[in-house]
């Protein structure tokens, strides 16, 4: 029997906040708290929604929480649940999200993730909102609202965070209707993303009641706002014939409308435009405002008012979206912190001791999480080393790189061959078709006996030390994943205790110095004849790269044979 959870969320579960549903009928609303998951939605009077229409199902929807986060899941409904007008099976609940369960447009609900933030800016912004701001003599009655507006805006920016842009815009919208004495406003913001289509952020009417639904306005001059070079500002619609003829403003009888864009400013410009080319200010928005009669006090009002108003709006939203930018950026770095730690944890290598052979190996990445990686796996018949590396720096290098790495091992624990592990990597990887990721890769094996056999796909050749003598083995094939048709042979050698096998990746033969001159084959020859080669090659890398960062992971492994 499934059980339910109690829900704290922000939608963070730590923030102890309760996101709640707006639910809507006709002009009655109702707020329902989610205060638990899986949340029932549906015809049966059991539910924690119950919507008694017939085209809603019995068990139609549930709200869950995975994580941190609230998913709204139909459940097999006849007439479907919609979010924001399009039909999902599942859907990641975000602020203002219009939820409709098949009885569209008699019912339907608004998910508000309630934030703690929000609510003790809420309570800020009301006591601000209640000062007696003093209104020099001339001075018009809209300039105290503006300046209180103003101070809304200062407060929101400092405080920094989503809840608290909500609260300001529904305040701009307040401070706004007070100024002009219309009857509604609304404000939309562009989406961050190619479309740019306008969203309904925050609707209010004169009388304090959100507004939720922006069916009944003017949406061409809402259009014509946005694309438009300045600002649209009309007093009266019936005294122009081209905007009295338009459909919304006969149908909803609108005789004053205002739409002005939130453009960005100046500064805001000029920092996100990098080309000399002179560019129109970027749209972040529209506020329009509308009435069903006439208004004289409209024309009372300067426009340079509504302009700074704006301005001032234009800057917020900008504010907003930068905080919102830095919020993902540090959920990604946080994100990207968990993959590095995965994958070093996978990637930890515990070398067997066995008393015929010794190796020793290191990885640095140039980044959290990298596409190089070595293995060492003991077998039946001896002792088997893998340093590989893929196409490809971060994530999905790493993805691949831990995919290699499982196939490998399993394979070698399996007893497969050498030459048929690395086909076998090639045809996965061609089949899965990949694009441009494929992967160098150097397999060998030593027995106790000292029969060196070793398979390379494409990976910088490795180098045999026997004394004082450095020999590179010339057998060779392609990249694993490269070519679906690519066949691979192994290489076999007698070694005698003493001798070493140097695998590296082509981080260390490509690593620059500041002049941008690579280390090389000979400079890694020369480091490999030194007492300790491992720890030498590592030490002139560092030497010759001076200050100038890796720019690829490098990998360096050592395999001693000692009899």
């Amino acid at each position: 029997m499934a059980t339910s959870s109690p829900v704290a969320t922000g939608v963070g579960a730590s923030s102890g906040a309760i996101p709640f549903l707006l639910l809507v009928q006709g002009t009655e609303q109702t707020r329902v708290p989610l205060e638990r998951t899986p949340f029932g939605i549906g015809r049966k009077t059991d539910k924690d929604l119950v919507i008694a229409d017939p085209r809603v199902s019995r068990d139609h929807a549930q709200i869950v929480l995975e994580g941190s986060d609230l998913w709204l899941v139909d459940l097999g409904s006849k007439h479907g649940t919609f979010v924001n007008g399009n039909r999902v099976e599942r859907h990641l609940l975000k602020r203002n999200d219009r939820l409709e369960f098949g009885a569209r447009d008699r019912v339907y609900v608004v998910f508000q993730p309630d934030q703690p933030e929000a609510a003790a800016a809420r309570e800020f912004l009301s006591q601000i909102s209640v000062m007696n701001m003093p209104s020099p003599g001339g001075v018009p009655s809209g300039a105290g609202d503006l300046e209180k507006l103003k101070l809304f805006l200062e407060a929101a920016r400092k405080l920094n965070t989503s809840g608290v842009v909500d609260e300001v815009l529904v305040t701009l919208i307040d401070t706004t209707l007070r100024i002009t004495h219309a009857e509604r406003g609304f404000v939309f913001l562009r989406a961050q993303d190619k479309e740019g289509t306008l969203r309904l952020a925050a609707g209010r009417n004169s009388r304090g009641e959100l507004l939720l639904d922006d069916k009944t306005i003017s949406h061409s001059i809402l259009e014509d706002a946005l694309k438009g070079g300045g600002e649209f500002l009309v007093t009266d619609t019936s005294k122009s014939m081209e905007l009295a003829s338009r459909n919304s403003i006969v149908a909803y009888d609108l005789r004053t409308v205002i739409a002005i864009p939130l453009r960005k400013t100046q500064l805001q410009q000029e920092k996100a435009v990098t080309s000399v080319e002179a560019k129109a200010p970027e749209v972040l928005g529209v506020l329009y405002l509308d009435s069903r009669f006439a208004s004289r006090e409209i024309t009372a009002v300067s426009h340079d008012i509504l302009r700074a108003i704006a301005t001032e709006a234009a800057a917020l939203v900008e504010n907003a979206n930068l905080v919102q930018a830095e919020a993902a950026a540090r959920q990604y770095q946080q994100e990207l912190a968990i993959a590095a730690s995965i994958q070093q944890r996978l990637m930890t290598v515990t070398i067997p001791d066995v008393p015929f052979a010794a190796v020793r190996a290191k990885n640095l990445s140039c980044r959290e999480i990298g596409g190089d990686f070595y293995d060492v796996v003991l077998t039946d018949q001896g002792l088997a080393v893998i340093v590989c590396d893929v196409c490809g720096k971060g994530v999905s290098a790493a993805i691949l790189g831990s995919i290699i790495q499982g196939m490998v091992y399993s394979q070698l624990t399996a007893h497969t061959s050498l030459v048929d592990i690395a086909a076998a990597a090639n045809k996965f990887l061609c089949l899965k078709s990949l694009g441009e990721k494929y992967a160098t890769l150097v397999i060998a094996h030593i027995r106790r006996d000292g029969t060196l056999e070793f398979v390379n796909c494409g990976h910088v050749t490795p180098l045999l030390i026997s004394g004082n003598t450095v020999t590179r083995p010339k057998e060779s094939n392609l990249p694993v994943g490269l070519l679906p048709m690519a066949t691979y042979e192994s290489g076999t050698m007698k070694v005698d205790p003493g001798d070493r096998l140097i695998v590296v990746t082509d981080g260390v033969t490509e690593a620059e110095n500041p002049s941008g001159e690579f280390f090389g084959n000979e400079r890694l020859e020369k480091s490999s004849t030194a007492a300790s080669p491992f720890d030498q090659i590592f030490e002139d890398v560092k030497e010759f790269c001076g200050p100038v960062p890796f720019n690829d992971d490098c990998t360096v492994l050592e395999l001693t044979y000692k009899g």
